[in-house]
């Protein structure tokens, strides 16, 4: 019986020194293409390492392979101390040559450990800043404003870092601003002059009471930041629920859409594109607002989403909120958005924002 045992005990050690062999192998073939290929110092060293530790545990199971196997085989009183010994004579042997390195190449790794840990925190912080920037230029949620009712659907083009903003803010105690604008561009620098567009007018619009000098200022100040190759299309509108009008001002951006008095009218460019003369001059336009009407602004990337040669368009655009003029803001900017990745033969690859106000 016990012979029994002992045979079944050296099988499975051999097994066990078997598998562990073929990991040793495969360990010492990366060492060895690391070594030859002048990898990182840090990682060649915890890769021999490894080897080191899978070759120990090797040789100590076929050691014990060979002691159960030989013990089944003689009289166990004049093998099994000679057996015995020189197993554990061999495998301490390996434990000194070997131990010292160990505990090294344990802190190599937990060192690495550590650098993965801070590396993967930056490549999230890396991820999770273009999102959060993104939502200061095109938020998910609008602010709740007396009155009227607020669409917004924003969509990015091939990337997180977008040049498309839009805005809705009082002015003051009876009237709203709605702004919308576009930089040309895509990445981290037109993302950064479309944030300095949107705050600073802001502080314009606040100043003064045309949105055509709001803008005039804003074109000044930044045309001084002396960026040639950026360009911004901006469209701002306000509405004054005391005199029951809209002030509307548009820097060459793509014609806004108002429903009113059962039509739809475009409110077209009163001046050219910001950051393109910086003595530019821009006028307003002023236009009765009624409860009920609705103002239609997007940018370009919307109107040109395509379909081959073929452009989603204006008329389009303009015949959507024509066919429904009563559909809520929210809707119709997300029934806009499908219907130009209908059109379109491909992904639509500029970014896109579309924001639809209605006085209630």
């Amino acid at each position: 019986m016990t012979t029994s045992l002992l045979a079944v005990a050296a099988l499975g050690c051999l097994t066990a020194a078997l598998i562990w062999g073929r990991s040793a192998r495969q360990r010492h073939k990366v060492w060895r293409r690391m070594a030859a290929n002048g990898g990182d110092g840090d990682a060649t060293t915890i890769a021999l390492g490894d080897y080191r530790k899978d070759l120990h545990t090797t040789v100590l199971y076929l050691l014990l392979a060979v002691a159960c196997a030989a013990t089944a085989a003689r009289p166990p009183q004049r093998v099994v101390p000679v057996v015995l010994f020189g197993a554990v004579l061999v495998t301490v042997a390996f434990t000194f040559a070997f131990g010292r390195n160990f505990v090294r190449d344990a802190r190599l790794v937990q060192s690495r450990s550590e650098l993965e840990r801070r590396a993967q925190e930056v490549l999230s912080q890396e991820e999770l800043a273009p999102r959060r920037w993104a939502a200061r230029l095109a938020p998910d949620e609008l602010p709740d404003v007396t009155g009227f009712e607020l669409g917004r659907v924003y969509q990015a083009g091939t990337g997180l870092m977008a040049g498309d903003f839009y805005d809705v803010f009082p002015v003051a105690s009876s009237r709203i601003a709605a702004v919308i604008g576009d930089v040309t561009g895509h990445g981290i620098e037109p993302s950064i002059t479309a944030f300095q567009a949107k705050y600073l007018l802001r502080v314009f619009l606040r100043q003064y009471r045309d949105p055509a000098q709001a803008l005039e200022e804003l074109n000044a100040q930044m045309a001084a930041m002396g960026r040639p190759e950026e360009l911004i299309s901006l469209c701002v509108i306000v509405f004054d629920t005391e005199a029951g009008t809209l002030r509307f001002a548009s820097a060459g951006h793509p014609a806004a859409w108002l429903w009113h008095d059962r039509e739809v009218r475009p409110l077209r460019s009163t001046g050219p594109l910001l950051m393109l003369d910086p003595g530019a001059s821009y006028h307003s336009r002023e236009i009765p607002l009624d409860n009920g009407d609705l103002c239609l602004l997007y940018t370009d990337g919307l109107a040109e989403a395509r379909d081959g040669e073929s452009l989603f368009g204006e008329d389009r655009i303009a015949n959507t909120l024509r066919r429904d003029p009563g559909i809520a803001p929210d809707v119709l900017c997300k029934s806009l958005l499908e219907a130009a990745r209908d059109f379109s033969s491909g992904p639509i690859t500029d970014d896109v924002a579309i924001l639809a106000i209605r006085r209630e």
